[in-house]
């Protein structure tokens, strides 16, 4: 029997822990708690991992874990079935997929990506090419100069499809369209995107992805990433990291590594089985939600906010585009005492959070969020802009984590 269906927010929003008087706009960065998630895991600690101890890699499923859960991803990505695999960092996965890409395209040496990429990806890509010694280079362009800057010499586009900063969106099929048509491998990056907003892989053509889920997907601190490879590529991408669980054969101990086949080549290490029971438990709410209701409801919001704050605060300069078919699902503003003004509205319980050097970023999360909220931020940050709270010395304390 299909279960019903969730409604956005009126159905969701009670589905999720929330502390009382706190005005969460920073899913973008750690989504909030779901309320299975407990549970869940308190089952796999005691029911699973304590009674059924070592057996329960077999009697719990744990083994194939990353591969069952890849394939509920995988719907919320538009990706074919058998295509998705979790396991490890963010980090690993883009390292992973970035140096198969690399060797299908063996005779060119540069790596295109834009200066609105998050840095771990880059760092990752310097660092990959350094150990390669294959004489590639990483080159940036402005985001919105990328396609000018496609060309036949260029091995991979390497890119996140929504600017971690701005919120500012690629046109994913567009830039796969003309990247293919030079002979372009593309890495897309979907850690703003999953979860986001419709995402379809299969559809637009793309070789190979990654993205996090404790972001939009709710999976908690330190959660899973995934890793997609297009199934025409999957038995014959290079596994960098050829780690024991991705060889073909594991449990025959041989000391040869053998690629398995398809996306199973894609494992590295023993899975995070608490973590994905934690993913696995957020995702129980993702089967039941109409991922187009989440994207209109998510922009009718963005909307919202940006006519708010610019008729309130006009000091704070919008960087998210305006435009629906351009942007992720926060909005930004630029403002000099960023960082001070959004500690200021920490400390009223409208957490969202800054980037370097001026950002201050509202993730739009409608899963628990809605127009009622968005009205109170709006009313808290023209308080902490027009009255000058931000100028308090007591906000001026950088904390580690911005």
């Amino acid at each position: 029997m299909t279960e019903t269906r969730l409604r956005v927010y009126d159905d969701t929003r009670a589905l999720f822990h929330l502390p009382p008087d706190v005005i969460y706009l920073d899913g973008n960065s750690l989504g909030a708690l779901p309320l299975g998630v407990a549970e869940r895991v308190v089952h796999v600690i005691k029911s699973e991992w304590g009674d059924e101890l070592i057996r329960a890699w077999n009697t719990a499923g744990w083994y194939v874990q990353p591969r069952r859960v890849g394939g509920r991803i995988a719907r919320l990505i538009g990706a074919e079935v058998g295509s998705v695999m979790m396991g490890d960092t963010l980090s690993l996965k883009v390292y992973q997929a970035l140096a198969a890409a690399l060797d299908m395209n063996p005779g060119r040496k540069v790596v295109l990506s834009d200066t609105g990429n998050f840095p771990t990806d880059l760092y990752m890509a310097e660092g990959l090419i350094a150990t390669l010694g294959r004489g590639h280079r990483l080159q940036l362009a402005a985001p919105e100069d990328v396609e000018a800057h496609l060309s036949d010499e260029i091995a991979v586009l390497y890119l996140t499809e929504v600017d971690y900063r701005t919120g500012r969106r690629h046109d994913m099929a567009d830039l796969t369209a003309k990247a293919h048509g030079l002979g372009i491998v593309t890495v897309w990056d979907l850690a703003h995107s999953a979860g986001a907003l419709p995402v379809d892989l299969s559809g637009v053509g793309a070789d190979f992805a990654a993205g996090c889920t404790y972001k939009y997907l709710n999976a908690g601190p330190g959660a899973p990433a995934f890793l997609y490879v297009a199934p025409r590529h999957a038995d014959r991408a290079r596994a960098a990291l050829s780690g024991w669980m991705g060889h073909a054969k594991p449990f025959a101990f041989d000391l040869g590594y053998a690629p398995a086949g398809g996306v199973e080549r894609m494992r590295v290490g023993t899975p995070p089985v608490l973590a994905m029971a934690a993913l696995e438990a957020s995702l129980d709410i993702w089967d039941r939600v109409d991922l187009r209701e989440v994207r209109a409801r998510s922009l009718a919001l963005g909307d919202l906010l940006i006519a708010e704050v610019e008729r309130r605060c006009p000091s704070l300069k919008l960087v998210t585009p305006r435009a629906h078919d351009q942007r992720g699902s926060q909005v930004s503003f630029a403002f000099a005492g960023g960082y001070a003004a959004m500690q200021a509205l920490i400390a009223r319980g409208v957490i969202g959070d800054f980037r370097a050097p001026d950002i201050m970023r509202f993730g739009i999360t409608p899963l628990y969020i809605g127009e009622a909220e968005i009205i109170r931020a709006a009313e808290s940050i023209e308080e902490v802009i027009s009255g000058e709270v931000w100028r308090l010395p007591e906000y001026q304390v950088v904390n580690a984590v911005t």
